[in-house]
């Protein structure tokens, strides 16, 4: 019944052993990362995330709710939309990233993971940063290039498996 010892893990917060062997994910990956995760916004996230503004929007300003709903202002209804849609990029990329120490959904599928350039998980800090850069208009065709998002906060999406 001898064990193989394995050592505790580090304290510094490192969390590969040798990354000097860790591989960036592929344009292809991050293609699905990028293709799972919007589905997932768009289907998924978005009947919640406006199901629950109407229902704060309804009960903090009913005099607007009820404009909305009768007039049927296509402009207050954009931008309501939109602004969910913020919300939704903030959240589901902010929460995952750093809850899930590097995954999303499509991270998870592709088999990659966020972390910071010098080896270590995402801060809150960064995971918000990472959601916020998203949302500069023309973001996603940094893609072909290193994205803005990783430049921008120091961080990287690499091969897990």
């Amino acid at each position: 019944m001898d064990q193989e010892y394995t050592a505790p893990p580090s304290s510094s917060g490192d969390i590969f052993e040798d990354f000097a062997q860790v591989r960036n994910a592929t344009p292809g990956q991050r293609f699905v990362n990028l293709l799972v995760d919007n589905l997932l916004m768009q289907f998924g996230l978005s009947y919640l995330t406006e199901f629950a503004v109407g229902v704060i929007i309804a009960f903090l300003f009913p005099d607007y709710a009820r404009h909305i709903y009768y007039e049927q202002d296509t402009a207050d209804v954009l931008v309501l939309v939109y602004a969910a849609g913020i919300l939704n990029y903030l959240l589901y990329y902010t929460v995952c990233e750093k809850a899930f120490k590097g995954y999303t959904l499509g991270k998870l599928i592709s088999g990659t993971r966020a972390i910071r350039n010098d080896g270590k998980e995402l801060t809150l800090k960064d995971a918000f940063l990472r959601s916020l850069s998203r949302l500069v208009p023309f973001e996603p065709f940094s893609g072909f290039g290193v994205p803005w998002h990783d430049a921008w906060t120091k961080t990287q999406v690499i091969q897990v498996r």
